[in-house]
Formats: C-alpha cells, structure tokens, sequence
C-alpha cells in the first residue's frame, strides 16, 4: 500500500514539474514545426532524394530482425531435442541465406549504380 501511495505522488510531482517548466518555455515558429528527417519544413518539399538509402534501409531493418531471432536459437537448444533444433536452424539460416541471394540478384545490395 506504501508503494503505490509513493509511486502516486512521485507521478504528480513529475507532472508539476513539467507543468512548471512547460509555461516557462519560449514557444517559437522553429520549435513547433514537425520534424522531417533532417529536411527543412519550410523549404520545398521535393528535393531529390536517392531510393537506394531506402533500399538498404529497408533491407537492414528485415535482416536485423532475423539476426535478432538468429540469437534466441541458442537458448532454445536446451528446451528442444537436437535433431528438432538443427532442422530449425537450418530452415531458418536458408531462409536468410535466400533473402540475402535475391536481394544480390536484383541488385539492392549495389551502391554504385
């Protein structure tokens, strides 16, 4: 009962204080304007941008999330029988091998163009 008695007040404390250093704050036309990843809101909006960044962005973005259940494959060896987890390993290191094939073939992994 303690606790949450404690969490409730450190909660509206945090909450004052922001309320505190929200009115002292000077509002400007910069810092209202919404963020456009690096580009200048108030210029033209359609500068050149080159899709190959996309492209590699893009592809990080899959990879990593496949390396990242690459690695919970080793826990598993000790909750699955061998033969169970070599096959899903191997499965799993094909799939990404085949990903990583296709992406080479139509040319996503080249930076020259």
């Amino acid at each position: 009962m303690f606790l949450i008695f404690m969490m409730f007040i450190i909660s509206l404390v945090l909450i004052f204080i922001n309320v505190i250093f929200m009115k002292m704050k000077k509002i400007s036309r910069e810092k209202s304007s919404p963020y456009e990843c690096g580009f200048d809101p108030h210029s033209f909006g359609h500068l050149p941008f080159s899709i190959q960044f996309y492209l590699i962005s893009i592809i990080f973005l899959i990879f990593d999330v496949e390396i990242a259940l690459l690695v919970s494959l080793v826990p598993s060896l000790l909750k699955m029988f061998i033969f169970f987890w070599l096959l899903y390993s191997f499965i799993f290191i094909l799939i990404l091998f085949l990903g990583v094939l296709i992406e080479w073939l139509c040319g996503s992994l080249n930076w020259v163009n």
